[in-house]
């Protein structure tokens, strides 16, 4: 490969902080407000112009569409985002589950005001394209901007990227999916100018289950108790938009689920979109992604508007800002969790928080309807080879099974809690986050609400 000689530069120090949070997902921006609580200077980088990843900028509303009537479910921080989206206005009711959705525009909001509430430092439009690491000890990160290249120099940092972009860069070990087998991304999207009673009477006439996610060309593992269950599926629209040639053969994969419906006609959060084959570490597989996704969204829009009661006068109200991403690269922990640690309620003695039985990925959908749950390791946030980190997320330790489950977003807003009271402990403790002490970490969290048994 060609090479270039770039010229020598002194960078300049523009900020210093205890606890550096990269990626104000949900688990950045739980991390980011849980370490501020705790009592540390916090900031919380961001490349693009708002904060709460998948809820705002991919357009992923159904922040806890898993939850059902005997679900035990998390407590904590994620609860308080859901909770403090629908006192302001920003949600609407999930149709398949006892949760409401998040109106993801309106929670870029809900997330500034969240920040300033926490007295947390917001930065805004700038990338990380390096890391600080001297020694083995992370010491911050180089971004870029609109003013230049600059160094933000931090006590601890929280890896919330979401591809391990942070721990990758400063020498920990991580493993990525093979591209064969990762999870597809999808493009999300949402419609205005849906006639909501035609639409629900349709749904009402020929209700979907989960089983009808299963066909020759979806194989899905579930645990029977899923299979009856009211699904908010979309299927024939696109079956007869292949009869009729709108939609190629090959395009087959259109299909999915439509999100919450509001009284004026919007249809939000159309996970119909799936690209497979695609590496999201990978820009030049991202440009493809992006321009074949939203081509393939406008075909399922036009089959809705032939095919689909209700969408006759409707239309594209906005895709997400970028591709929502399920599998990328993730860390090797100090415990990499299990298969048998999420579908058979895995306890821990480093226990940060809990989450339900919900697994969703890799051809699995099992839904907690019976109260079980697992426990969520201290452990699997701690990369191996790079002190002061820790690691939040979807990307952090474990195999295909566990990874199913944890990177759903209200199980990264538990683990970010963990990350962000783990950081302000250790700096108060004045020792690496791999020596905290979890017991007072514990009793932090509990304090702030979160359910760690």
């Amino acid at each position: 490969m060609e090479t270039i000689q770039e010229v020598a530069r002194e960078t300049p120090v523009i900020h210093k902080t205890e606890v550096l949070v990269v990626g104000s997902g949900p688990g950045g921006l739980a991390a980011a407000i849980a370490a501020a609580r705790a009592g540390s200077e916090t900031t919380l980088l961001e490349r693009y112009g708002c904060f709460g990843g998948n809820l705002t900028q991919v357009g992923v509303e159904g922040f806890a569409w898993y939850r059902h009537d005997n679900t035990v479910d998390s407590e904590g921080i994620g609860i308080e985002f859901e909770q403090r989206a629908k006192s302001m206005g920003a949600s609407n009711p999930e149709p398949q589950s006892k949760s409401d959705a998040i109106d993801g525009e309106a929670f870029k909001y809900v997330a500034d005001v969240l920040v300033q509430e926490a007295g947390i430092t917001p930065m805004l439009h700038r990338t990380m394209v390096a890391t600080l690491v001297e020694e083995g000890v992370i010491r911050g990160v180089i971004v870029e901007s609109k003013a230049g290249r600059e160094a933000i120099l931090a006590k601890r940092v929280i890896d919330a990227t979401g591809d391990a972009d942070i721990a990758y860069r400063a020498g920990a070990t991580v493993n990525k999916t093979p591209l064969e087998q990762m999870m597809a991304a999808s493009v999300m999207f949402s419609m205005n100018g849906v006639n909501k009673t035609r639409f629900i009477e349709d749904v009402k006439s020929n209700p979907h289950t989960y089983s009808d996610w299963c066909g020759p060309d979806w194989a899905m593992e579930t645990s029977g108790k899923e299979d009856k269950l009211f699904s908010p599926y979309l299927k024939k629209p696109f079956e007869k938009a292949i009869e009729s040639g709108l939609i190629p053969k090959n395009l087959n994969t259109i299909t999915g689920t439509w999100g919450a419906l509001s009284d004026q006609g919007d249809l939000s959060y159309l996970n119909l979109v799936h690209l497979a084959g695609l590496d999201a570490t990978n820009p030049d597989h991202l440009t493809k992604g992006e321009m074949e996704g939203r081509r393939q969204a406008m075909l399922a829009i036009e089959a809705l508007k032939r095919f689909n009661p209700g969408c006759e006068n409707a239309k594209l109200r906005n895709f997400g800002m970028t591709l929502g991403v399920r599998d990328t690269r993730k860390i090797d922990a100090v415990y990499n969790m299990t298969a048998q640690d999420v579908r058979n309620q895995g306890r821990f003695d480093d226990s940060i928080g809990i989450f339900p039985e919900f697994i969703d990925g890799y051809g699995i959908l099992i839904l907690p309807t019976t109260g079980r749950y697992f426990q969520l390791p201290y452990r699997s946030m701690l990369p191996k080879g790079v002190a002061n980190l820790l690691v939040t997320g979807r990307c952090t330790g474990g195999d295909q099974d566990s990874h199913a489950a944890v990177r759903n977003m209200m199980c990264c807003a538990v683990n970010g809690q963990g990350a962000g009271v783990a950081a302000a402990t250790s700096i108060q403790s004045n020792v690496d986050v791999a020596n905290v002490d979890i017991r007072k970490v514990q009793k932090k969290l509990i304090q702030q609400g979160a359910r760690i048994h």
